[in-house]
């Protein structure tokens, strides 16, 4: 498998596309480092639009390129995707790169829990510091914080609610699209 380029350097300009899944719209920042930001499935474009702030003019189509955008709608529809594309971290410190870095192995479909992510790190004992840096993951589904669960089995926390992380696993683990993501 391609090793995953996480670019830790500045970053420069930015680029937005939408992209319309079963789930809905997503939204894609892309900078010449790589893939920034990535919004949760949203009912509209304006609702995307205004979580980056910015203005129908501004899109620029395919940003993360085709492949990406073919890639997250076939991922909605259920099937199990690898998304190798590069990721702009600029803005994440170095605990939170290593948090997403051991969440980018997590296969499809699987799960692991808080504690052994900070396992993964060599981190142990930092289950709540990991839970933390993932609520702060700019580029959910690339980054799969979602497969991260509490010890007990419990859902832990998710930047998009917890019916939306329980969706997503579902998904993940029946092979079936869940548009209501």
């Amino acid at each position: 498998m391609k090793q995953r380029r996480l670019n830790k350097s500045q970053s420069t300009a930015s680029f937005f596309d939408l992209v319309e899944t079963d789930s809905g719209w997503i939204g894609l920042e892309v900078t010449g480092q790589g893939v920034r930001r990535v919004t949760l499935p949203a009912h509209n474009r304006d609702a995307v639009l205004a979580e980056f702030g910015i203005e129908e003019k501004d899109i620029t189509h395919d940003a993360g390129g085709a492949g990406l955008a073919d890639r997250l709608k076939h991922f909605f529809m259920g099937e199990p995707v690898v998304f190798q594309e590069g990721l702009d971290l600029s803005g994440a410190t170095t605990f939170q790169q290593e948090v997403y870095e051991a969440a980018c192995r997590i296969p499809f479909g699987e799960t692991r829990s808080y504690g052994e992510l900070a396992k993964a790190i060599g981190k142990p004992g930092s289950a709540r510091a990991v839970g933390q840096a993932l609520g702060a993951n700019p580029i959910p589904i690339l980054i799969p914080c979602h497969r991260v669960v509490a010890a007990d089995g419990g859902m832990g926390g998710f930047s998009g609610g917890i019916n939306t992380k329980k969706k997503l696993l579902e998904m993940e683990k029946s092979g079936k699209k869940n548009p209501s993501v």
